[in-house]
């Protein structure tokens, strides 16, 4: 017969079986030093729209936490969540969601859950990363021909990482097919609310997020909460175009091909940016371009040649000459200075003296 608490694990394994049936059906894979928030925001929002009133029952929709061993799994702020199911059949979800966390937390998800979520893949059943569950979906081969969002605060590490898996980090989440990728935190409730909305209609959305004292529900392509530049605008599309110079600084845009990315014209974006910022766009993105080089002849031990090429400037010599225009100084003479200031009078960053063409 087995315990008690065997039978109701079985029971509750069961019941979720017998309501495949349910539009939106969540297998929750969390990885070690998971974000507790991406999870209980995606989570919350589902059990909230789930049922008439706050009694969180699975009306309209169930979730499982799954697990290949049944062991407990510590978030990173330390509290431990038990699963509730087997990996079992993919099929029996509407989508499998993995929740992220830790960056470089060594094997973050066990073999037995990367072969579940292979065959979920085969099984056609859409799969969610969110926060740095989508570096897990990439190192797994499952974003493979497929576009990510991330967070901006790990854009730069995901594109190092992943270099043929074009990343999007302005934006909270984006569908890419069968594959939706998230940046996590409170963006983690606005995709939970996406899906709500598209499996069990508004009216359930619109009670989720109310009982969660949020106002209202944000698209996908609205930008995530960050200011490039130090500057506060109004206007998302703008927001995105800063969001969208910021992450794409080695290899510059075309202001055009920026404009279409946020769905504006050329001389629309001009427009609206001038009313925003005060400044034109390019003139915004160059210098965006020079204060981060700054800040990396200031802060890093990288290479002159190699901040000038990260920055948009495959040509020292620009470099210098624009750099000297901005802040009155050379990039050798700035870092060279900052050294000597150093309290320790430790030796000089390298890259101090490399080439002339700095000078």
């Amino acid at each position: 017969m087995g315990s008690p608490e065997k039978q109701d694990r079985k029971a509750v394994h069961k019941s979720s079986v017998d309501g495949g049936t349910k539009p939106l059906r969540i297998g929750f894979i969390l990885s070690r030093d998971f974000t507790m928030s991406a999870f209980s925001m995606f989570l919350d929002t589902l059990r909230l729209a789930s049922d008439i009133g706050d009694r969180s029952g699975r009306v309209h929709c169930d979730w499982e936490v799954l697990s290949a061993t049944g062991h407990l799994v510590k978030c990173s702020a330390g509290v431990e969540v038990a699963p509730t199911a087997p990996l079992g059949d993919p099929r029996r979800f509407s989508h499998v969601a993995v929740i992220g966390g830790l960056l470089h937390r060594e094997n973050p998800i066990d073999g037995a859950t990367i072969d579940f979520l292979h065959k979920a893949a085969g099984a056609d059943v859409p799969l969610i990363g969110i926060c740095t569950g989508s570096f897990i979906l990439a190192r797994s081969g499952l974003l493979a021909r497929r576009r990510a969002c991330v967070s901006w605060y790990h854009f730069d590490e995901f594109r190092q990482q992943f270099p043929d898996i074009p990343a999007l980090a302005d934006r909270l989440f984006f569908v890419d097919g069968n594959r939706i990728t998230c940046s996590g935190g409170a963006g983690a409730a606005d995709l939970a609310a996406y899906l709500v909305e598209r499996h069990l209609g508004l009216p359930s959305t619109e009670k989720a997020l109310q009982i969660l004292q949020i106002e209202r529900a944000r698209s996908p392509s609205e930008p995530q909460a960050r200011a490039p530049l130090g500057v506060e605008v109004s206007d998302d599309r703008i927001r995105r175009a800063l969001l969208i110079m910021e992450q794409s600084m080695s290899d510059p845009l075309r202001i055009s091909e920026i404009a279409a990315r946020v769905g504006l014209s050329a001389r629309r974006l001009e427009s609206l940016f001038f009313e925003e910022t005060g400044a034109r766009p390019n003139a915004a993105y160059v210098r965006l371009r020079l204060d981060t080089a700054h800040w990396l002849v200031l802060k890093t031990r990288r290479s002159l040649l190699d901040i000038a090429m990260s920055t948009g400037f495959p040509h020292p010599s620009n470099f210098s000459r624009r750099f000297r225009e901005a802040f009155g100084v050379s990039p050798t003479s700035l870092r060279q200075s900052n050294a000597r200031a150093t309290p320790d009078g430790g030796s000089a960053p390298s890259g101090i003296g490399e080439d002339a063409r700095f000078a």
